[in-house]
């Protein structure tokens, strides 16, 4: 799929106001409906729907790859198969469970740093939130300690110590924002560019005309299984 615009996630220059103050003159930016309608008007594409057409295409050798990953020897395979034993255990494999797990070993897979993104507390710690640049903080009832949680009470959506959205599940958190990343002009993550790459050029196959040697890898992988 080519891109329809040119456009990529541009860094924050010095004169750019903080994201609070942008939030505070787009206050619709608070509705993941707004912010899926913003992604249309700049890319012309449906984000939800595109993503999990995609993601959910791609999910079966996603697993397999991750699978085989685990079953190997190292930090990356010890985090995969600490994620897949919870992945294991749960009683209902639907797709979001399978949506879940996708993205936690994603970045996992692609060696890059996920802690200070994916943050978990038992009760929201609004004293921290405020240090909080870019970040999906996942609230749990208990077990904070689980690499991945399938039902969580809610999965806010932070930029810049602010909580823009609660949403009901990490994908739909994820996807709102990669698509305030779009809408607000923000860099990618630091540490996870390969992951949101892979959103935006393979997934979603926006300029993808060129990828990293390890994107580019997973790519042909995938696509001998389309």
């Amino acid at each position: 799929m080519a891109a329809t615009l040119g456009y990529v996630p541009a860094r924050h220059e010095a004169s750019t106001p903080p994201v609070k103050e942008l939030m505070d003159r787009w206050p619709a930016l608070h509705m993941q409906s707004e912010v899926y309608a913003e992604f249309q008007r700049i890319t012309n594409q449906n984000l939800p729907n595109t993503f999990y057409a995609k993601l959910d295409r791609h999910t079966p050798r996603l697993m397999a790859l991750f699978r085989q990953k685990a079953s190997k020897t190292g930090k990356t395979a010890d985090t995969l198969a600490d994620i897949f034993k919870v992945h294991d255990t749960q009683e209902l494999h639907d797709v979001h469970t399978r949506r879940t797990t996708v993205l936690h070993a994603l970045p996992v897979y692609l060696h890059e740093e996920v802690s200070g993104f994916f943050r978990t507390c038992v009760v929201s710690p609004n004293k921290e939130i405020s240090v909080l640049l870019m970040v999906l903080l996942t609230t749990v009832s208990d077990d904070a300690t689980s690499p991945v949680h399938y039902h969580p009470v809610r999965v806010s959506v932070v930029l810049e110590g602010d909580v823009v959205v609660n949403l009901p599940t990490l994908a739909d958190a994820f996807l709102v924002m990669f698509g305030l990343i779009y809408a607000l002009h923000l860099s990618y993550p630091k540490g996870l560019t390969n992951m949101f790459e892979f959103t935006q050029k393979i997934l979603l196959g926006l300029d993808d005309f060129k990828l990293s040697p390890k994107l580019q890898t997973l790519k042909n992988d995938l696509m001998l299984y389309v």
